[in-house]
């Protein structure tokens, strides 16, 4: 499987873990995001992740900025991404589980980085569960 990451300039530290973590897991990771602390726009590194999921150059995405709601804004607008935000494991498997999303989004700025491990863990574990959150998923692109 392979797992694009993207990440503004709070995500950094986070994500340079997250993806040894990921690849000592057996995960392809393909990297969006930028590696520097310089400031950047989230929208830069968004968009090309939520490209290549729709192109199918990689199977899911994780995407991190500070609060996670401009990665999420700007990841939905792509027909085809649910991103979903999770602070917490319980959260990240229910994203999955309830909202089937294809692409994780975690506020860097409200989460330790052993947070982050056991989020991503729960959110890549989880199996939709169909039924009733099938029926919502459909009318959110009718």
């Amino acid at each position: 499987m392979t797992i694009g990451i993207c990440n503004d300039h709070a995500g950094v530290d986070y994500k340079n873990s997250l993806v040894q973590y990921l690849r000592n897991k057996g995960y392809e990771v393909v990297n969006f995001g930028t590696d520097t602390p310089d400031s950047i726009d989230y929208p830069e590194v968004a968009h090309p992740l939520a490209d290549a999921l729709l192109a199918g150059k990689i199977d899911l995405g994780i995407a991190m900025c500070g609060t996670g709601n401009g990665m999420a804004l700007c990841l939905n607008h792509h027909k085809g991404i649910r991103a979903g935000i999770a602070w917490n494991p319980e959260v990240g498997r229910l994203v999955k589980a309830h909202n089937k999303a294809n692409v994780l989004v975690m506020p860097a700025r409200f989460i330790s980085y052993p947070e982050v491990e056991a989020i991503v863990d729960q959110w890549l574990t989880a199996p939709f569960e169909g039924g009733r959150h099938q029926r919502r998923i459909d009318a959110i692109e009718p």
